[in-house]
């Protein structure tokens, strides 16, 4: 296994094994890799003849109050694990080689990220397509491999590789929980013992949806209110969103007539999580 610090380096590897008639298999990471991780690189395991993985904690998709600084790092553990499971090489890029002097240029797919979390978190969006479109560009994949945890990403991903027209397949994945249901995130290391408990609210939240809707609830409202009280009435908890949404444009539903998503984002003490849950699928806590 290789890591490769810098761009040209890792181009002229993609390059030559594209040359060499080869699939490159690409999951893009913050690093502090778990099993949620480790799943996406079986994955692209079997996609590709070469898995190239990176490790990068992206600045421009954070913003000014939130945890850059404290997001959690360990390279060597990371590459153990990477290794582990057959990764070939490792992108682990600066942030000088990535963002240098007079870096100016941005990618902003617009529809889709209007919502949720491009409420809540104003440019987040903007910094993951920048840097996917800059790490699809430097390891030139044939495919790339995302959870669906964040369901919102994935469609936005899929939307700009559709609009720029990259020859590039993009895969999701379902989400990976821990044991007790609770779905699996680098934040996840944040919660205090006390504050556990309650983060399985949010998965538990979903059950209540699925529920509800399986029993024929077609309402959004009534379905986002039973969700609302059951996470209020456990401690540490503050919502920042429960939307039920159109999987497609990501925009509010009144009532759930076509495939649809219930999204939250839930701060449980400092951490914020987030789940989801496309109606109609299992749901396996």
């Amino acid at each position: 296994m290789r890591v490769i610090e810098t761009i040209k380096e890792m181009q002229m590897f993609s390059e030559s094994v594209r040359m060499e008639g080869k699939k490159i298999a690409l999951v893009p990471t913050m690093g502090y890799l778990h099993e949620g991780h480790m799943s996406l690189m079986r994955e692209g395991r079997k996609l590709g003849d070469c898995l190239i993985i990176s490790i990068y904690v992206n600045p421009t998709q954070f913003g000014p109050s939130e945890d850059l600084d404290k997001y959690p790092r360990d390279f060597e553990r990371d590459e153990a694990l990477a290794q582990s499971v057959g990764v070939d090489v490792i992108f682990y890029p600066s942030n000088q080689e990535m963002y240098p002097d007079y870096y100016q240029t941005y990618v902003n797919v617009e529809g889709v990220t209007r919502n949720l979390c491009g409420l809540s978190r104003p440019g987040h969006f903007r910094g993951v397509t920048t840097v996917c479109a800059k790490l699809f560009n430097i390891a030139k994949p044939h495919v790339t491999v995302f959870g669906k945890k964040d369901f919102q990403q994935l469609v936005t991903i899929k939307r700009m590789v559709a609009d720029l027209n990259m020859d590039l397949e993009v895969v999701g994945l379902s989400t990976i929980r821990e044991p007790d249901g609770l779905a699996m995130s680098s934040r996840n290391t944040y919660l205090k013992k006390d504050e556990r408990e309650s983060a399985l609210s949010l998965s538990r939240s979903l059950k209540r949806a699925k529920k509800l809707y399986d029993h024929g609830e077609r309402n959004a409202a009534a379905i986002i209110k039973d969700m609302r009280t059951f996470i209020e009435g456990h401690p540490y908890t503050t919502i920042d969103y429960i939307k039920i949404c159109d999987t497609v444009t990501m925009e509010d539903v009144a009532t759930i007539e076509r495939e649809a998503v219930v999204a939250l984002a839930v701060r449980v003490g400092l951490p914020r999580l987030i789940d989801n849950y496309v109606f109609g699928e299992p749901l396996k806590l």
